[in-house]
């Protein structure tokens, strides 16, 4: 088919897309966007009442809890930013829903991307993005409901697409299929060993949240950490139908619970990071489970189970600056795409955290990617980036890769309790899988978008493995038992990348210099790896956070390397650079921030 020009593209139709599409709309450029199913309908922030705390004393004490919760990583002042624009665009969404009466949250911003003139394309999931001649990225391709191929040419994308849940909720939304096809392109990711969040959801289908858990003797546990600490052990915990975290009274005009948002009734933080949502969209359960109001006839408590979220759950994703640029040209992140430390840290997304950075990411990466676009016009030519699962035919069983995938991520042994020893091991195995995923995976069709999802689950897996084994602390959701305490040396942010090759180093969120994607033709297949490239020093640190620069510019400056045993033929390390001070002929920064 001929391809599609417009001036910005949003990849992922949940609520991060959406006011991404709607923000770039909103400064006078063509906007389309495309989902993998329909828009808005497996997003894992539209259920949540966002985060909104209006400014003052309640705002101050939610913040402090919520730095508390995510081990001293978060940062109190983007924290503050994004409540800001949280309670700026939900007052304008209730008055969008105002137009069609009593609307939810997703129909009224559904009918805003309708009246912003935003070209809707759904079932229409990405496979590869798109360079100009420069690496810059430049739109993006994929299949259409009917398998043929769509091409959309653009002069700035945002990544809206989510995270990776290793496909443990049997959707296959949440596959980390984006961010695959930004780290193809160069991008850099942040935060990736906070990846090991598990909910507890009933083990009969009951779709409510329990604010408390019991063991079987019927003692009362203390949070959510110490009810999996008991499932780990072999033992069952149960939530208590009389402690639904429902709603119970009024709803506000979008269908969530009662309106007043304050610290303590729009999200209850524990101190292990998990989130208790007191405010849930109120909906009818699905059919063939169980109601609410029936288990609660019939059985009085409700067995529970984890289920790992991963990076849909935690804090990693791709880095990117206030504008929501990544660190390859031309492209945006917005959502759980995007790396969260800078609203959770190290802590369980809680859907109230989840819900407002949505928005503000989605409005901020939807500026940029129009400004970009403004600035630099929609190029004429552009070709695919080369990528993994996307050779003409299959010589490996997608379901395979699932099934090793799932063996190293799922299980409490190897996400939530980890140490060196486990760590390795699953590194050592998934990075031999990882030269067939590249060469033998593939097909068309049907075949070669689940050729695709299995490839990215590997590559998200070996991320989240190399970062946690680089992490010697237990710190929030990250739980080494080799290393069972947080260290105040590792109050520090790492970022990690490649593909073939996986790095990991010590750095810092913030304002993140662009680089260029891969720019020449490489081998059917096979790619190699994006440069190392090193992050701006124009970093501020966060509030209340040490934090440093990334050091290590090349092999020669690596100066500490796991030992694991590597893949024949296979060159794969762990990369942590020490803190340095700058060298003394650079000249100071006068924007850094300087260490209390």
């Amino acid at each position: 088919m001929s391809a599609i020009e417009t001036d910005v593209l949003v990849l992922g139709g949940g609520p991060a897309g959406a006011w991404a599409a709607v923000s770039a709309a909103a400064l006078g450029v063509r906007v389309v966007l495309v989902d993998k199913q329909r828009v808005g309908i497996a997003s894992a922030a539209w259920g949540h009442r966002p985060w909104q705390v209006p400014p003052g004393a309640a705002r101050d004490a939610a913040i402090r809890q919520a730095h508390r919760s995510g081990g001293e990583l978060g940062d109190p002042d983007e924290m503050h930013r994004i409540l800001d624009e949280t309670c700026h665009r939900l007052g304008q969404l209730a008055a969008w829903g105002r137009h069609g009466g009593r609307a939810n949250y997703f129909h009224a911003l559904r009918r805003r991307l309708h009246g912003a003139g935003v070209r809707v394309l759904e079932y229409h999931p990405v496979l590869q993005l798109l360079v100009d001649r420069d690496g810059v990225v430049a739109g993006a391709t994929g299949l259409r409901a009917d398998h043929q191929q769509w091409t959309v040419r653009a002069g700035a994308v945002v990544l809206a697409t989510g995270g990776c849940d290793f496909l443990a909720g049997g959707s296959d939304i949440h596959t980390g299929d984006g961010l695959l096809c930004a780290a193809e392109a160069g991008a850099q990711l942040s935060g990736m060993e906070f990846s090991s969040a598990y909910d507890l959801v009933s083990a009969v289908g009951t779709p409510v949240t329990f604010e408390k858990y019991y063991d079987d003797a019927g003692t009362e546990l203390t949070d959510h950490a110490a009810a999996l600490d008991v499932i780990a052990l072999g033992h069952r915990v149960y939530g208590a139908l009389g402690d639904l975290g429902g709603p119970a009274g009024a709803v506000d005009s979008f269908g969530w619970g009662p309106t007043a948002a304050t610290a303590g009734s729009a999200e209850r933080v524990s101190g292990a990071g998990a989130a208790v949502s007191t405010g849930r969209m109120g909906a009818a359960a699905p059919a063939g489970r169980v109601s609410a109001g029936e288990a609660a006839g019939s059985v009085g408590r409700v067995p529970l189970r984890p289920v790992l979220r991963g990076t849909v759950g935690g804090a990693g994703g791709l880095l990117t600056g206030a504008d929501g640029a990544t660190t390859v040209d031309g492209l945006y992140a917005a959502g759980d795409a995007a790396a969260r430390e800078s609203i959770l840290g190290a802590a369980h997304a809680a859907g109230g955290q989840g819900g407002a950075w949505a928005i503000a990411s989605g409005v901020w990466a939807g500026a940029g990617a129009a400004r970009c676009a403004l600035e630099r016009g929609v190029p004429t030519t552009a070709h695919p980036v080369p990528g993994a699962g996307l050779n003409s035919r299959s010589r490996i069983d997608p379901r395979a890769v699932v099934g090793l995938v799932q063996e190293h991520t799922l299980p409490l042994r190897r996400s939530y309790w980890r140490s060196a020893g486990s760590l390795r091991d699953s590194i050592a195995e998934l990075d031999a899988l990882w030269p067939g995923a590249v060469l033998e995976l593939g097909g068309a069709g049907p075949v070669r978008l689940q050729a695709r999802q299995a490839a990215a689950l590997l590559a998200v897996a070996r991320w989240t493995k190399y970062s946690a084994l680089a992490r010697t602390e237990s710190r929030g959701m990250h739980r080494r038992t080799d290393h069972p305490g947080a260290a105040q040396d590792w109050r520090v942010r790492l970022t990690s990348g490649g593909l073939d090759r996986i790095w990991v180093r010590t750095g810092a969120d913030s304002r993140v210099q662009p680089v260029r994607a891969a720019r020449l033709p490489v081998p059917r297949g096979r790619r190699p790896d994006s440069e190392d490239h090193d992050v701006s020093p124009d970093i501020r640190r966060g509030a209340g956070q040490l934090s440093g620069l990334a050091t290590v510019r090349s092999d020669r400056e690596v100066t500490e390397l796991t030992g694991f045993r590597r893949t024949p033929g296979q060159e794969s390390a762990v990369v942590r650079g020490e803190l340095a001070a700058e060298p003394a002929d650079r000249p100071a920064d006068p924007g850094a921030a300087v260490a209390s």
